[in-house]
This record gives structure tokens, C-alpha cells and sequence, in this order.
């Protein structure tokens, strides 16, 4: 028996209303940041500037933003140990590894296809003009 996607009108929540609180969950998930972060602890436990290295390119008052949005919405869990200096170490909660997971195969399917993708865009650019 194959499990059949289930119908937007039965969920308690629809990401395409635009008052919807699932809304802003997908958007901390599916921006930038948000999913090269989750894309990064799914590695395991890093502390911030072992997650700022390994997430080549973001600022640190964005993946500090990142963090505070992916924390409060369950996916990632902050453990401050109290060292001095401080220590604080970030993890992927149950729910945050299932959206990693998922991500990580949109991920995947991209990085395999980018031959295609960088052909599409010479062609593109070809007929339309650079930009």
C-alpha cells in the first residue's frame, strides 16, 4: 500500500494561507541560512564559530538570527555549559534532524543535477542575453 500525500483541506495547517503560522517555519527552513544550518548540524553538535566555518559565507549576526529562529521554532536545541569562557553548542531536536533529513535530500538532488541546471543556464543566457 503506497501512502498517498494527504489533502491540504484535512490539515490542521495550510502553508499557502498567507496568516498561517507554518508560513514562517518554511521560510526559517527554506532560506538561505536556515537550511545550510540545518544542512550543518545534521553532522552533529557544533559550536558557533564551528558552525560559522562550516557554513561558508554567513555573517555572525545572521547565523546568531538563524539560530534564534530555528531554536524557537523546536528544530534546534542551545546548550550553554557554564565554562568559563562560555561554551554554548548547538543540535538538531527529533524534529529538526526529520526536516534535516528531508533537506538533505532537496540538497542532494541539486547538487546531482547541476550539470543540467548550469546547461539550462548557457542556453538561457544565450537566447535571452546575460545578465
Amino acid at each position: 500500500m503506497t501512502a498517498r500525500p494527504q489533502d491540504p483541506d484535512d490539515l490542521a495547517f495550510n502553508v499557502f494561507a498567507k496568516a498561517c503560522p507554518s508560513r514562517g517555519t518554511l521560510e526559517n527552513v527554506t532560506g538561505r541560512w536556515g537550511g545550510l544550518t540545518l544542512g550543518a548540524l545534521s553532522e552533529g553538535s557544533l559550536r558557533f564559530n564551528e558552525l560559522r566555518r562550516r557554513v561558508d559565507g554567513v555573517s555572525e549576526k545572521m547565523l546568531s538570527q538563524t539560530l534564534h529562529a530555528l531554536e524557537r521554532d523546536g528544530l534546534v536545541h542551545r546548550e550553554a555549559q557554564p565554562t568559563n569562557p562560555p561554551r554554548v553548542d548547538y543540535e538538531l531536536t527529533p524534529l529538526g534532524r526529520e526536516v534535516a533529513r528531508r533537506l538533505l535530500a532537496l540538497i542532494t538532488c541539486v547538487e546531482g543535477a547541476m550539470d543540467e541546471v548550469l546547461a539550462s543556464r548557457e542556453r538561457y543566457d544565450e537566447t535571452r542575453g546575460a545578465r
